[in-house]
């Protein structure tokens, strides 16, 4: 059973674990920006940068999100995209607010289809029901290649690694 941790306490994490070697799963989240649908993950002919997040109204989780839309302008040929359970109406308010927009901001609100399949949602805590803070990048032909299940959920990932796993 994999888990991170909140404020100390392990928490675990419930769904299908994803590794780096794996066929990254194919989700179809909901976009912030006009309700669209967005996929993420297979094959998509050009690398994915899949951040996770619980919600964008933490401030942890506002500056990751502000962290890299800054540094996805390094990025070139990537698909960035944020993944949280927000609504898209406060996603898209959010991003507005902040300037984001040089990511693809998205939600799994519906049906949590993207936390079940990648192994995100958090179980047996004050928290259950949210994804945990993770970061999975994915090559062109959908591989896993690099995995962040950040240690405690109320600190920022590793940028550094997260960016080279994709440059």
């Amino acid at each position: 059973m994999a888990t991170t941790k909140f404020k100390g306490e392990d928490v675990e994490l419930l769904g299908n674990e994803v590794n780096v070697g794996d066929k990254a799963p194919e989700v179809t989240v909901v976009n912030s920006d006009g309700l669209g649908d967005v996929t993420v993950g297979g094959a998509q002919g050009v690398k994915q940068l899949i951040i996770v997040v619980p919600s964008l109204d933490t401030g942890v989780c506002a500056t990751e999100t502000r962290n890299f839309n800054a540094r996805a302008a390094e990025l070139d040929g990537v698909k960035t995209t944020i993944v949280s359970l927000d609504l898209p109406f406060a996603s898209g308010r959010f991003c507005s607010a902040e300037g984001i927009d040089k990511l693809t901001v998205t939600s799994d609100f519906r049906n949590k289809d993207f936390a079940n399949a990648y192994g995100v949602l958090l179980g047996g805590s004050v928290l259950a029901g949210v994804t945990c803070r993770a970061i999975f990048a994915v090559d062109a032909d959908g591989i896993v290649t690099y995995k962040q299940i950040v240690p405690e959920i109320t600190e920022e990932p590793n940028y550094d690694e997260a960016i080279a796993a994709v440059a």
